[in-house]
């Protein structure tokens, strides 16, 4: 009787476990994030009188994941310049961009880091608002990362040369 009503259990539980063995496993990437601070550089660029829209740079993408794993594995480092001394200009020289380059960088003293935190970094900071805003600025990269105590964020804006 006992092994009776012990059965719908154990079926129950093997059914859950090859469920959970089968399903595909998540994978978190921050792309939705990183779309969307395209997303509001464009909107604030709109908002200065661009009328040309900021395209995304496989190049620029590549310079600003360089930095952001940079920033993010070397506590000391804080904004444009890596930890070999390279600046914005060097690593999208390198990663094959032609042209004028200028960054911003978020860090955030946390797992994660959202859209607004990152803009209320960038925002009100004039120079960077200067970037930003600049018309010139037709591409981008950007590339964030997390650890469990730290996020950053880079965004790499260009002028096609």
């Amino acid at each position: 009787m006992t092994a009776v009503k012990i059965a719908p259990v154990v079926s129950a539980v093997l059914f859950a476990a090859v469920a959970v063995t089968a399903a595909p496993t998540a994978h978190a990437d921050n792309k939705r994030l990183n779309d969307g601070v395209v997303a509001n550089v464009y909107t604030i660029q709109q908002q200065h009188g661009c009328d040309t829209d900021i395209k995304i740079n496989p190049q620029l993408q590549l310079a600003a994941q360089w930095h952001t794993n940079d920033v993010l594995h070397n506590r000391a480092l804080d904004g444009d310049i890596g930890s070999d001394g390279s600046t914005v200009q060097d690593r999208a020289n390198a990663a094959g961009f032609v042209g004028t380059v200028a960054e911003t960088v978020a860090i955030n003293p946390a797992l994660a880091i959202n859209g607004i935190e990152i803009m209320n970094q960038w925002y009100y900071r004039p120079d960077y608002m200067a970037i930003m805003s600049n018309c010139a600025n037709t591409q981008i990269g950007v590339w964030s990362e997390n650890s469990l105590d730290r996020s950053v964020v880079v965004a790499v804006y260009g002028q096609p040369g």
